[in-house]
């Protein structure tokens, strides 16, 4: 799948050409991508079709409508989820492994800026490691990032039944000034037919995807 660009922020409004207007990841094999600013709704049209074509041999004719339904109104639902958060970009997985669609997501969110607008890159990267069950310095593109982790229960008061592994990534953009910061988050559901050793194979692939992650500049 070819490299995706996601603006990081109005390139009119600043008069470096060293701050980054943008970023390209290159998402798993069997993933699809959907942005979050415009271009939504072909996307979700476009991740359908595939679903469907994707059924398994002798799935009920008449039940298709009903399943192109409910996968638009999940797709939607995680969409909203992802603008809620501040995403530029939603990747889901699209194909299925063994009959079954992984419950995973990473989504790319808008920068963050400090409140105080004076907070240091390091200091806001001590934090979060400080915060996190597990933490980890990193390199995007030259770029000093942090690695979380955390294991998050399962709450059904919130509707969450079952438990969840995120892992986010944190970066600075180069020379903003506020500093602001891109993150990316990845989730996967511990589903009841999922071994831990899958769900650290799924974190080992996010991991993989962040390796391709490079600053844009035009």
């Amino acid at each position: 799948m070819p490299h995706r660009e996601n603006a990081v922020d109005d390139p009119e409004a600043v008069d470096s050409a060293a701050i980054p207007t943008g970023f390209n990841l290159v998402p798993p094999p069997g993933w699809d991508t959907i942005p979050l600013q415009s271009g939504t709704k072909e996307a979700i049209q476009r991740i359908v079709r595939v679903s469907v074509a994707q059924l398994p041999v002798g799935f009920p004719k008449d039940d298709i409508p009903k399943a192109r339904m409910q996968l638009v109104k999940e797709l939607k639902r995680t969409v909203r989820k992802a603008r809620d958060s501040q995403g530029l970009t939603l990747y889901l997985p699209v194909e299925r492994v063994h009959g079954m669609l992984i419950p995973a997501s990473l989504i790319a969110s808008a920068p963050l800026v400090s409140p105080t607008g004076g907070a240091k890159h390091e200091s806001v990267l001590i934090d979060l490691a400080r915060d996190a069950e597990e933490a980890s310095a990193r390199e995007l593109d030259g770029t000093a990032a942090i690695r979380t982790l955390h294991k998050l229960p399962a709450d059904p008061e919130r509707g969450i039944e079952v438990p969840s592994w995120r892992v986010q990534y944190t970066v600075p953009i180069p020379h903003s000034a506020p500093a602001k910061w891109l993150t990316f988050t990845f989730s996967t559901l511990l589903v009841p037919d999922m071994d831990t050793e899958f769900t650290e194979t799924l974190v080992e692939l996010f991991d993989a995807v962040m390796t391709t992650f490079r600053w844009s500049h035009t």
